[in-house]
Order: C-alpha cells, then structure tokens, then sequence
C-alpha cells in the first residue's frame, strides 16, 4: 500500500480562478468548461469527451501503463516521450548500433521494430458506478469489512458491466473512497518503434537539466500502433496492419504565446493533493531526506562507471535515469513545498474546516479527524521510515538483492501453493531474468551494495533491523556476497534454481546473497509491515470520512477535483512564464539557440549532433521556425504529474501543440500542494518534433502522414453542437 491520503479544506477562491485541478474528462460540463471557455478555448466539453463520436479521448492512449501517448496520424502513427521509450530505444542498442547514441528512423513500415510487451490503451467508456459499489456497505461496518465488501462489490460490476470480447472493465475510486468510477479500455499489444532521435536531443541536459526551466530538450519518440485485420487488439504478428484510429490529432504549425489557452489530456499517476499539514511535516523532515540520502549513494557509483566505460553507458542509461528522475524530483519538491509554506497554509485551511465544523454543528461526525490524524501520523512515522529504507535499498536500487527479493518471494509461493505453483514461477523468472542480465554490471551492483547496506544498517531504527545486522562489516559481506552468491551471474542463477522445489530451496538458503535477503525481508514483514498496514486501514478510514466532510462542508464554490490514481484526466490552463526568485523572471518559451549556448563537444549532457549545428548555422529551419528562430520547449500553467509524460498539449481548437514532459524544479511540489505561482508543466514544441524529424532525420514519409494545419489563420476546428 502506499502513502496515506488524507483531505484539508480548500479556502474559498472566486469563481473562474484557475487554481489547478486534474478533471474527469466525462464530467467536464458546466463549471469546467465555462472556466475552460473563459481561458480562450473554442472547442466543447463533448469534443473532448463523447461515447457516441470520435472526439479528444479516442487519440490519448495510455502508454505502456506508465506514460501517455497520442495518435497523430490515420495510420495509428504515435507520439510520446524519448524518455517513456528509452527502455525499448535501449533494448534495441548495441555497440554497432547504438540508437541511443546515433537515433533510429524507420523509414518504411517494414523497418518499424517490434517491443514485446509494449502496450497502448485506449479509453471507451467512463461510467460512475458509485451506487453499485457501495451497495451493502454500512456506517457501522469495522474499516476491513467495509474493504473487503467493496473489494467484492467491484469484482462484480467489472465481471457484469457490458463490454466487448476484446475490452476490458477497470474500475477506480475516486476522492478517497467517496466515488467509483468503471473505464472501459482496449489495450493494443503490438506497437512499434518508428523514430527516435539521438540522445543528444531526446535527452539534451540529461539529469543537470532534469526538472529545470529554461530546458532545452528534444523530448519525443515515435511508435505506431498495429492491430489485426478487424483494426481490434492482438499479440504481434507480420499479418498485423497499422491500427485506423476514431480520432488522429492534427497538428498546429502556429506555434504559441504568452496567454494562449493549453490543455494536457492525459493519465497522471498519483498526487496527494490533499494531505494534512503533519503529513506534509513528515515529507519534508523524514521521508524524502532518506529517499534522496540512499539514491546520492547508488547514483554516485553508477555516474562514475558509466562516464568510464561505453558498455556500462549502455546497460545503465535507463536504469540510471529512472532513479535519478525521482531523486532530483524529491529535492525540488521539499524546497517548494518549504518556499510557498505549504504547512502552514494547510494549517490555515484546516482552521477553516474545523470552523466550518464547529458551526454546522457537526463536531460528532467530524470533529476528531484532525486529533486522529495527528495521533496516526506520529505512530505511524518510524514504521514509514523503515519502509522507504527496505524499499529503496531492495526492491529499488541494488540489483542483486531485488533479483534475490524474487527468489524469496519463490519460497513464500511454495508455502502457500504448492510444487506445482512453485515451478511455474520459477520457470518465468529464468526467462525473465535473461533481460535482466543482459544490462548488469556485477562489479557496478557490488559498490552499490557496499554503500547503501552500510546506510540501511546505520538510519533503518534499530528495533527493525533483523539480527544479522548487529555490528555488520559491510565491506566483508560485500566480498562474500558478490565472490559466493549465484545472483551475480546469469548462468550461475539458472543453475541455481534448477531441480524441485525443496532442491531449489535448500540451495537458495546456503546462497549468501540469498541469505541476505531473506533475513532483510523476514525482519520487513514481521516487524514493520504489519503495524504499517494496521496503521494505515485506519487513517483510510479517516481519508474518506475527511472527504465526506469537504464535500459537504465546503462553499459550492470551491474547486475539489479528486486526486490523480493513473486514469484520463483534463487539465487546462495557459503558456505562461513565472518568477523563481527575487527580480528573476522566466520567459515561457526556449529556443534553438539555447541548445547552442549550452553545448559542450563531447560531453556527457551537453553534446550536440554535427548535422543540428549545421541545420542552426544555416538557418535550415523550413516552415517550423517563428521569426527566423526556431522554438524548442515551452512552460504552462498545467497541474501535471508523472504518467503526464508524453501527454498532448492542445490548443483552443484541439490541435496539438506540443508534448509534455517535466514540471519545473520549484513546482514539483504540485503532487501536495498546487501554487500557480510557481507550478509550471514543461512542453516540447511541436515544431520542433517536427524540425527533427523532418530537417535533421529526414524522414518525410513521417511528416507526410500527418496533417498540418493553421488554426490561428483561420483553418480552425469546428465546434460541435452540444
């Protein structure tokens, strides 16, 4: 389970007041879209979301489960970010051809490469099952039957709800358990790669620009979706043909400016915008610091390797940025938190609702919501402290002890279920394992190692460390470990697991690194865990009588939107610079040359390919330049979060303007707290999508696929009879 979520009170704001918000796309008519209108937007709450006709949605999938992606194209072209591909641009590099390094195109539909497991999901239906879901579901109830009857609530209306043979029924809660909403989704499962630029682009400032404005990155891949004869989802076949979509979206070659309206339809993966103030204490003092403390360590030691060896480079870049993303995130979003004192108006605002309480008179519903979740918070800390630490070190950021935490989790499957089960799982794990170690560096995994057990042992309370590690040498038991252990070689762990399930067994608990593990895990599971998820049902509880409480305490004019849980959201607002500092002032849009000042020959995040110099020395910018310079990135006032990554950026008319792919470093701290001060969503122009790949890949059977258009010239979008 993850962190607590718990609700405070919105202060009143007037109405039309663009606050942030991650909007249910089905819901968007009345105040939405009167907001939405009042910050330039031509279109109609129906063309962004219709069951009967094509609108918005039909081009917004969901990209491999983490990312989004949108179609551009009537032959199912798809376009994401460079970093929501980078495990498959990886998968294809090798030393002779290094995608990362020199960029792909396909030039063809027969040189588009397959990615196995790579998926695209689209979005049907969204229904508000709030009344079947809690049918039978009483006040009195104790917290875990209320659970488990919605639990078994859900499985039959996913079970019952009408759908397709080839679609599939999810059902998700919203504002802490106060609503259910069912999506009905069709999820395409061969997509392909078809473009990607070097990394010196898609990547340009790599983690020293991560997360900072001005940004100047080409952050975009493309993929097409393949479908079977009938257009309808299947496994990846040569007979597959690119997938007709409902709706493509077109592309705006009018570029932006300050005040334009923006719109970024996508699927945000988690936010806890409504997390009390003792809550956000505890982020700020307790959590992040040991999440940033473990990742400086493992990121340090792999930065160090991959500078020195190319191979390294390689195998590491994804896993390296993966963890240095959130790394650089957590730092950024303590320091806005702390800048825009997020406590203490959280504090302010929930004065207001303990007054709003007081004079309702509702003091025995919800007057002890507040004293709960200070006394919950507080016993919950140092069971939340060891978590992020078992987490971080095992199931994160050493190589060798996750590989090992799935070998336990073996034994745990042979307790519960039997030989049969047992041998099952551990056939898929062999497989598995062959990708896993085609990107491992022992020697790498092992300086890890050394580093964050010598953490573990030293922050974890000493209460929740198993006894082994009392006076632990870490240095010693990293040279048992990775001289003994069979999880430092692919070969070594086959053999290892072969034979029956007591033969595998017996030899896992004579393995060192095994050993390990399993003594970490047992130590996690029978000291910190359980009290962690007692702890936590009942501030769930808590969470969703707090809500209740906003609902209906709360003037009609305050903006509640539910938090995001990765299902499609509309947010909407306008290009617009801000100001970090005392007399600074960014601008909202970069250019090419930016790129240019930033350039560093050969460096490792700052290199620039020959062939962008020539096409900026020349001026070779074709149609795509505005004023003889050509944009790069721009920012917008969008609540966005990650899963927002590759989501379109739209224009008033519903053409696509650009790509999302970061927040500004200051404005992280949107996850918990929205200030519009301060939070920015970072966009990849789209022409310059377009620039690269037209002016510097050549690829003009991509660019001919699309449709382009002029919206601020008259060729604009026509608004649908509501």
């Amino acid at each position: 389970m993850k962190l607590l979520r718990v609700l405070f009170i919105f202060l009143s704001v007037p109405l039309f007041a663009q606050q942030g918000g991650m909007w249910i796309p089905s819901l968007l008519e009345g105040m939405n879209e009167s907001e939405m209108e009042n910050l330039g937007m031509k279109m109609s709450a129906q063309d962004i979301y219709d069951v009967n006709n094509a609108s918005l949605k039909d081009a917004v999938p969901h990209f491999n489960g983490g990312c989004t992606s949108e179609v551009i194209s009537n032959q199912g072209l798809l376009l994401t970010n460079h970093h929501c591909g980078y495990s498959q641009i990886q998968s294809h590099s090798t030393l002779e051809n290094d995608y990362l390094e020199k960029g792909f195109w396909a030039m063809n539909l027969k040189e588009e490469l397959p990615n196995p497991g790579v998926t695209a999901t689209f979005i049907i239906k969204i229904e508000d099952v709030t009344t079947q879901v809690m049918n039978g579901v009483t006040e009195l109830m104790p917290e875990a039957d209320k659970q488990k009857k919605i639990e078994e609530n859900i499985a039959q209306v996913s079970q019952s709800f009408p759908k397709e043979a080839w679609q599939e029924n999810r059902v998700r809660t919203f504002f802490e358990g106060n609503q259910y909403m069912l999506f009905v989704v069709e999820t395409f499962k061969d997509v392909r790669l078809v473009g990607t630029p070097p990394s010196s682009i898609g990547k340009f400032g790599s983690d020293t620009d991560n997360w900072i404005w001005p940004r100047h990155t080409g952050d975009f891949a493309l993929f097409r979706i393949y479908a079977d004869k009938n257009n309808r989802p299947a496994e990846y076949s040569e007979d597959n043909v690119p997938y007709t979509p409902k709706h493509f979206l077109p592309i705006s070659l009018d570029g932006v400016a300050e005040n334009d309206f923006t719109m970024v339809f996508g699927f945000p993966g988690t936010t806890d915008e409504y997390l009390p103030s003792v809550a956000i204490e505890q982020i700020i003092n307790t959590i992040n610091p040991a999440r940033i403390a473990i990742r400086d360590a493992a990121l340090a030691v792999q930065d160090k390797y991959m500078r020195a060896d190319p191979q390294i480079k390689i195998q590491y870049a994804s896993k390296f940025a993966r963890i240095a993303n959130y790394w650089k995130k957590w730092q950024g979003e303590t320091l806005g938190l702390t800048k825009s004192n997020a406590v203490g108006i959280k504090q302010q605002q929930e004065k207001a609702l303990t007054n709003q309480i007081n004079k309702k008179g509702k003091q025995n519903e919800y007057g002890n919501l507040l004293p709960q979740f200070e006394k919950y918070y507080a016993e919950i800390e140092p069971y939340i402290l060891a978590r992020e630490y078992f987490f971080e070190t095992v199931l994160r950021n050493v190589e060798l002890l996750r590989t090992g935490f799935q070998a336990y989790q073996l034994t745990q499957v042979y307790d519960a279920r039997g030989a049969q089960s047992f041998e099952d799982r551990r056939d898929n794990m062999v497989e598995r394992m062959s990708g896993h170690y085609k990107d491992y560096s022992a020697k790498v995994d092992k300086e890890v190692f050394e580093a964050l057990i010598a953490i573990y042992a030293d922050k974890v309370p000493q209460e929740f460390l198993p006894a082994s590690f009392n006076n632990i040498d870490s240095k010693a038991l990293t040279e048992e470990v990775y001289s003994k252990s069979a999880f430092v070689d692919y070969d070594s762990l086959k053999k290892l697991l072969e034979g029956d399930a007591e033969t595998v067994i017996s030899n896992l608990n004579n393995d060192p690194g095994f050993k390990v593990v399993k003594d970490m895990a047992e130590a996690y599971f029978e000291k910190i865990a359980p009290k962690y998820e007692e702890i936590q049902l009942n501030i769930t509880g808590l969470q969703r009588d707090y809500m209740k409480a906003l609902i209906e305490l709360s003037p009609k004019e305050d903006r509640i939107f539910p938090n995001a849980n990765g299902t499609l959201r509309v947010t909407y607002g306008k290009v617009a610079g801000y100001s970090p500092a005392d007399a600074v002032y960014y601008e909202p849009v970069t250019h090419l040359e930016g790129v240019m000042q930033k350039y560093i020959p050969g460096d490792y995040e700052f290199d620039v390919p020959q062939k962008l110099i020539d096409l900026y020395e020349a001026k070779d910018y074709g149609q795509y330049a505005e004023n003889g310079k050509m944009p790069v990135n721009f920012i917008g006032t969008n609540h966005t979060t990650g899963g927002n990554s590759g989501s379109p950026a739209i224009d008033a008319h519903g053409n696509l303007i650009g790509l999302n792919f970061d927040r500004v470093w200051e404005g992280t701290m949107s996850d918990y707290y929205y200030d519009p001060s301060l939070s920015r969503n970072i966009m990849v122009d789209i022409r310059y999508v377009l620039f690269i790949v037209d002016k510097y890949a050549g690829a003009t059977n991509l660019i001919d696929e699309m449709k382009l258009v002029h919206p601020k010239k008259g060729n604009k979008k026509s608004k649908k009879r509501k």
